[in-house]
């Protein structure tokens, strides 16, 4: 059975997964001097979903050298996101640079093929060691310690690493998160999508072209993305409750354009355009899990949790539970600690911007206007635009949610409760993450 020739029995450390949150974490830990493995499963250019970038994610681009990179690329470049309700009426845009003149208030609509695909090539130029086609089968633990993986190439070869942490950024399948019974599952954010894209749609001019637009259903139990990117191509899809979308309805086909036909607002955009693909379907239940890191293992990006896509978040914390994960490791192993108090330092503040987003969203569900919200208290727009741009770690922008509550009839607490009880506890209040654990129905 021949091996691999350039895959290491031993390594500083080990990456399961080379997307956004693999990259970001190997390639921080390399260019501090780490041995760093990386193993991904599939071959690079491959699919994948969420293809807008929040401005926060500049920092941790810079980091990682990608900013450059970005700035040459086909990217539609992106200043600003749109709201329009269930009737038709559109919010004034938010722009970024409007609240921070900045460099960083400029950020892009991407094609996840290529935008990962050129996050783990600077891995490599990073000197990190990546192995596609190579799948993780099992992390490998002495007592409660994490110290190599099971891995397993494409030519059916199975082999054992050893290593003094392991990173886990395996996205949904969640490697660490299933084998020890971590992951909770949110009840109130139990979403599922249908999208496809576009060719020929409308598409804004100038200023206004990458814009992210949130088109909510006329029915108002859900919402469209519209994403402009490159090549013509526009990325249209459909979040809705799980149920409203794929119980009792026809083809994912079907329900797809049924939803188009009945939101006029897209409709119209979509007129003048034509399906270039097929429809995707997924699933998007949010969770998390209980722990971020353990004694020699970390958790990052999907691995960690899922949140709902309203607000585009999703490669903002990928990039950033990486980029926080790297420094806890590299700090670690620099003391020669790796427990889970040293290697999972930053989960609780990281936990507290991931709140902050999630209540956001659950307020959108609840009916919120940011178009009404602006008008009544013009001075908290910056800060709302804050949230947009991802500064979710700066708890100035925890002023938002008294006026928030003030807009709705009273009594009707935000979120309402996922148990059925009366009145909402003050953790549900406040939003916390007190969820039960256990599969899903």
């Amino acid at each position: 059975m021949q091996r691999a020739n350039s895959i290491s029995d031993s390594c500083d450390v080990v990456v399961i997964g080379g997307g956004p949150a693999g990259a970001t974490v190997s390639t921080l830990m390399a260019q501090q001097g780490l041995k760093v493995q990386l193993f991904e499963r599939e071959r690079f250019p491959r699919f994948h979903i969420g293809e807008s970038l929040i401005p926060e994610t500049y920092w941790v681009l810079k980091r990682l050298g990608m900013l450059e990179k970005m700035k040459a690329s086909a990217f539609v470049k992106k200043h600003s996101v749109q709201f329009v309700n269930a009737s038709g009426k559109q919010s004034a845009p938010f722009y970024f640079w409007d609240n921070k003149p900045h460099e960083c208030s400029q950020t892009w609509q991407v094609v996840r093929s290529e935008f990962d695909q050129m996050m783990l090539t600077n891995a490599r130029e990073h000197g990190v060691d990546v192995h596609e086609g190579v799948r993780v089968r099992d992390v490998l633990f002495d007592g409660q310690r994490a110290v190599g993986v099971r891995i397993q190439a494409e030519n059916g070869e199975v082999r054992e690493i050893r290593t003094k942490v392991v990173v886990d950024a395996s996205g949904q399948s969640g490697l660490l998160m299933n084998k020890l019974g971590l992951r909770l599952w949110d009840p109130l954010l139990d979403k599922g999508a249908i999208w496809t894209y576009w060719r020929g749609a409308y598409r804004d001019s100038g200023k206004d072209e990458g814009a992210t637009m949130v088109l909510q259903t006329a029915d108002r139990k859900g919402w469209f993305w519209y994403i402009p990117l490159h090549d013509d191509r526009l990325s249209v899809g459909v979040v809705k409750p799980f149920d409203a979308l794929f119980k009792n309805r026809g083809s994912h086909e079907q329900t797809y354009l049924e939803e188009v036909a009945a939101c006029p607002a897209v409709a119209k955009r979509v007129a003048p355009g034509k399906v270039s693909t097929g429809y995707f379907a997924t699933k998007d239940y949010s969770y998390r899990s209980t722990e971020v890191a353990g004694a020699g293992w970390v958790l990052v990006g999907d691995a960690f949790g899922f949140l709902d896509p309203l607000y585009s978040s999703g490669v903002l914390l990928a990039l950033r539970s990486g980029e926080l994960a790297a420094d806890a490791v590299v700090a670690g192993l620099a003391k020669d600690d790796v427990s889970a108090a040293r290697l999972g330092a930053w989960g609780p503040r990281f936990n507290q911007g991931v709140d902050r987003m999630r209540r956001l969203v659950c307020e959108y569900y609840q009916g919120f206007s940011f178009g009404q919200f602006v008008k009544r208290f013009p001075d908290l727009s910056g800060t709302v635009t804050d949230l947009l741009i991802g500064d979710l770690f700066d708890e100035r922008v925890d002023r938002v949610w008294g006026p928030m509550e003030s807009l709705y009839s009273e009594g009707k607490g935000i979120p309402v409760r996922w148990d059925g009880g009366d009145s909402p506890s003050e953790a549900d209040k406040h939003n916390e993450l007190i969820l039960p654990s256990g599969p899903r129905p």
